[in-house]
């Protein structure tokens, strides 16, 4: 049995401290989000906003906040993890707070905006406090409790949002945030200690512009794609500026003394497929609860709190299943959980393929939602936890931001390639009815053609969890790669 130190345990103490700060950030950041999708027919329906308003509402946040992650991961690297992490929790505060005053919906779409800036300042450096906090025998449950409590707020936010949608109006689904952001903030600057920086370097600014726009062109092709065609002008010119943008990027990294993206770093077949596997997973995952919520808005007529109510079951498994990964990664390789992670997450998805009609039990989605959440939850913390103890000590902010980059792309593409899919199935003159959940008020033969939809949603989410399982197999850790972690530590 080895010895617990005094030193070992004071550091214990102050890891667990520091997990309940970056658990704050997750709540904070995994409630804006579910409450929104919940919540966004009323809110469509305030501003009497079309399909192109509707969207925006929700890829805005996406774009910006993935198109900036490397960005700050970078920037707390070299001026203090803790700043940035602090600052950005201060700036989501104040744009949840102007969001909920905002008077037409593109003043909305740039209070989100801000908020995106701020929660790319959190969730690139959450994990990587975390992991420079816990002891690398604790990591993985550190992580399992920090991936836990995105289930807490998936949990609160769907019935949060209906509820307040329903009772309070939607500026509450905003200002809700502002006293959870001033108690993290002041919980945060209370708990956390500076972090050593590291010497002071150039940033690489034309990298960072570069990866902005390259990003921002792609991101903007691929959120459209589905909705105005491959056709579409802005689709072709969005494509065309990362086609050109992309070899700009390589050569100005490689010439770079202090890149943005080293790409030594991303070269590994462990950090390739496990990001890819991750990339997959969150394309499937992401999605569901804002597609099942309408399908019950829309299809069923319940509303929105009702709608809150009936995807609890997603997060109820994220919540089950992370800290019990957590606590088995101390004995079971993160390579096998993410497998089985992975796995789980394609057979609640099939499951859902087969619920698409109107007359579906309640209980036959519910299964379908809680295998798709136990999956989820298993497969983000074991596959978390495999690459960030693989990663170098000075290159986890940076890392980490291509991480979170890489899953929020699949985000974006997860919620514009579905809505895409699932409106396809009706005419031009009917999604702007989908958005605001008033469908089923309408015809039962709408109705009928939506369920085609929501079948092909359900399909594409399928096979691309199927994928995520292939990958998360192919991220073998290789004997190189252990030894390196293990020099690391």
């Amino acid at each position: 049995m080895v010895a617990v130190t005094p030193q070992d345990d004071s550091r214990l103490r102050y890891a667990w401290r520091v997990c309940s700060v970056t658990s704050l950030g997750l709540v904070l950041i995994g409630i804006a989000g579910s409450t929104l999708n919940v919540a966004l027919p009323t809110v469509v329906r305030h501003f009497h906003a079309g399909p192109l308003e509707s969207g925006w509402i929700l890829l805005a946040f996406l774009l910006v906040n993935t198109a900036s992650l490397v960005f700050f991961g970078r920037v707390a690297d070299l001026l203090g993890r803790r700043e940035v992490y602090l600052s950005g929790f201060a700036l989501f505060t104040l744009a949840s707070l102007l969001a909920g005053f905002s008077p037409e919906v593109w003043f909305l779409v740039g209070m989100r905006v801000l908020q995106a800036i701020g929660a790319a300042m959190i969730l690139a450096n959450g994990t990587v406090i975390i992991t420079d906090a816990f002891p690398p025998e604790r990591l993985s449950q550190g992580m399992g409790v920090y991936m836990a409590t995105l289930s807490v707020a998936q949990l609160a936010g769907p019935t949060l949002g209906g509820l307040i949608a329903k009772a309070a109006g939607w500026q509450w689904i905003f200002w809700v945030n502002v006293p959870a952001g001033l108690i993290a903030l002041g919980w945060g600057a209370l708990i956390l200690r500076k972090m050593p920086r590291r010497p002071r370097e150039p940033v690489d600014a034309l990298g960072n512009v570069l990866l902005f726009a390259a990003l921002s062109a792609l991101l903007l092709a691929l959120s459209e794609a589905g909705s105005r065609g491959l056709s579409s002008p802005v689709v072709l010119t969005g494509a065309a500026v990362f086609a050109l943008l992309l070899p700009a990027i390589v050569l100005a990294e490689r010439r770079s003394a202090n890149p943005v993206l080293d790409m030594r770093l991303f070269g590994g077949r462990l950090l390739a497929y496990a990001n890819l596997a991750s990339f997959c997973n969150a394309l499937a995952r992401s999605a569901l609860i804002l597609v099942v919520a309408l399908y019950f808005q829309a299809a069923r007529g319940l509303d929105a709190f009702e709608a809150g109510l009936s995807v609890l079951p997603v997060p109820a498994g994220i919540g089950l299943a992370s800290p019990i990964v957590g606590m088995l990664g101390r004995s079971v390789s993160p390579y096998v959980l993410s497998i089985g992670g992975a796995m789980l997450s394609a057979a609640g998805l099939g499951t859902l393929m087969l619920t698409a009609d109107p007359g579906t039990p309640y209980w036959m989605i519910g299964i379908g939602l809680f295998v798709a959440g136990c999956g989820s939850g298993t497969f983000l913390t074991s596959n978390t936890t495999q690459v960030m103890r693989s990663l170098p000590q000075e290159s986890l902010g940076v890392v980490n931001g291509f991480r979170v980059m890489v899953m929020n792309i699949g985000v974006v593409l997860s919620v514009g390639v579905s809505l895409s899919v699932l409106t396809s199935s009706v005419g031009p003159g009917l999604r702007a009815q989908v958005y605001a959940g008033t469908l089923s008020e309408l015809s039962p033969v709408a109705v009928g053609q939506l369920m085609d939809g929501f079948q092909h949603a359900y399909a594409v989410l399928f096979a691309v969890a199927l994928a995520g399982t292939l990958m998360a197999a192919l991220a073998r850790p290789q004997r190189a790669v252990a030894s390196l972690d293990s020099t690391s530590r």
